[in-house]
């Protein structure tokens, strides 16, 4: 290691979570010039699962940011540099990795690397290769750096300039880049013409130096007019104006959203859950009138002071009863080695809606709690939740979940199965409805649960079992007591 490899130090991407391939840089605590110390948080950035803060391991001075924010980068990529001995006077940091000084391309174009939108090598360690001036054009220097970074070729010269005198018969399109054959055009316009099926090559541009524009592309989609009879007199027709294809007109008012971080996870792992796991979906409804009076008394409880006291509360520790009564509920699915692993702790999940997706953390051994324990445990999590601070092992090893549907005003769903779980329970609105109560129809207050199970391993009867016992001890809440 040289002296200038010990001074200025590079700070990797972790692997934060369990195997995430990579994040996404939310926010830069610090700039370029500014003073560090050992343990400083000094980005935050968001994985697959959960918003993390990144501690720089060294002390001394910012020399570069690699990565502006908004940047995904994989794990491994260096993503800041520090000088670590800021007194010793001006020195050359290590350059940036050379695949990130290739600009992003369009994909199949030769020698280029084709990255998504928000991916790549950042602005300030990008270096572009130099390209000569067309001879016979002042400007060709600057139009060859400009287009490059709007994304196209800048075409070669015509090996013989087009004689003044010689007629055309209409416009002729430049001549395409030598060795590609391709038409010019930004990445966006090359994606219109393939939604409207239009040929590149059969579209005459109209942009600088020889760009095919949007507007070249709708006109060419644009349907030809119905030939007309020859006009008595020598006037010229006033331009044809087209009129924009249906599919450009629905595009313009839509939005387009990157789906990535905890969407893009939560997007897999559902596919995954619901094409790989037989899910089975029962439902009851009970009648809650007594829970409901037992939440008003627990909130006056001075057991339960400085804790939040609602309905779920109850419905989890229902669920947690159940499941301990019938503890084969509590298992996984092993593909690999074709076996059930039953679990002797319970790791319940709480589905929580954050300004970045649904997450699932969950309380571990939440079947060992006292009701004030999981009260406090329930309002850490939804808090810690709704900050955007779950840590990625608060949402590793679930084994069931419950999912709140009824803050929606929503009667019940059928969940998906959280990935590697076995259960998941959707608690649905409570609503006063008529009820037969002791004979007698009477305003009663009803919800409806919906329990969603892994069929591999967990069998008809069972499932009914777990979602019969939970709807029981919340029609009557005594039974938390002589069912312990």
């Amino acid at each position: 290691m040289t002296a200038t490899d010990q001074r200025f130090r590079e700070f990797k991407m972790p692997d934060v979570g369990e195997g995430l391939t990579e994040a996404e840089i939310l926010k830069w605590y610090v700039a370029e010039g500014d003073t560090v110390a050992d343990g400083q948080v000094v980005c935050e950035v968001e994985t697959a699962k959960a918003a993390v803060e990144l501690p720089i391991p060294y002390d001394g001075v910012v020399h570069q940011l690699r990565f502006g924010e908004g940047t995904t980068v994989d794990v491994g990529t260096v993503i800041i540099t520090v000088d670590t001995d800021p007194g010793a006077g001006p020195a050359e940091a290590p350059a940036a990795a050379p695949e990130a000084a290739e600009p992003a391309a369009e994909d199949g174009e030769e020698g280029r690397k084709a990255v998504l939108v928000g991916y790549g090598a950042a602005p300030s360690s990008t270096k572009r290769r130099a390209r000569k001036a067309q001879p016979g054009t002042a400007n060709g220097a600057q139009a060859a750096v400009q287009a490059e970074l709007n994304g196209y070729a800048v075409p070669e010269p015509a090996a013989e300039p087009v004689s003044r005198e010689t007629p055309a018969a209409g416009p002729v399109a430049p001549a395409a880049p030598a060795g590609t054959g391709r038409p010019l055009a930004k990445p966006p316009v090359r994606k219109l013409a393939k939604d409207l099926g239009i040929d590149l090559a059969t579209v005459v541009p109209s942009g600088p130096d020889g760009i095919i524009t949007r507007e070249d592309v709708h006109a060419a989609a644009a349907p030809a007019p119905a030939p007309a009879a020859a006009p008595e007199y020598d006037v010229e027709p006033a331009p044809h104006e087209p009129a924009p294809a249906p599919e450009a007109v629905a595009a313009a008012r839509e939005t387009r959203i990157p789906v990535k971080g905890v969407r893009k996870a939560t997007a897999q792992a559902m596919v995954s859950s619901a094409f790989t796991a037989p899910h089975v979906t029962e439902f009851i409804t009970v009648d809650v009138t007594r829970t409901m009076k037992l939440v008003q008394e627990l909130k006056q409880d001075p057991d339960m002071a400085g804790v939040r006291v609602n309905p779920l509360l109850l419905v989890a520790k229902a669920f947690l009863v159940a499941i301990k009564r019938h503890p084969e509920i509590n298992a996984s699915w092993d593909e690999e080695n074709q076996e059930i692993v039953r679990k002797d702790y319970v790791n319940l999940g709480i589905a929580a809606a954050t300004p970045r997706g649904l997450i699932v953390p969950n309380i571990k051994d939440a079947g060992a709690q006292t009701l004030p324990q999981l009260a406090a445990s329930l309002g850490e999590l939804v808090a810690t939740a709704r900050e955007g601070k779950t840590s990625p092992a608060d949402m590793a090893g679930g084994t069931v979940t419950i999912t709140n549907v009824g803050v929606f005003g929503v009667d019940t769903g059928t969940p998906i199965l959280n990935p590697g779980e076995s259960a998941i329970l959707a608690f649905g609105a409570v609503k006063e409805q008529p009820w037969v109560h002791k004979g007698k129809v009477k305003p009663r207050q009803v919800t409806t649960l919906a329990l969603s199970f892994d069929h591999r391993l967990v069998d008809g009867e069972l499932g009914s079992k777990v979602l019969a016992d939970t709807a029981a001890i919340l029609e009557r809440p005594k039974r938390l007591i002589t069912w312990s």
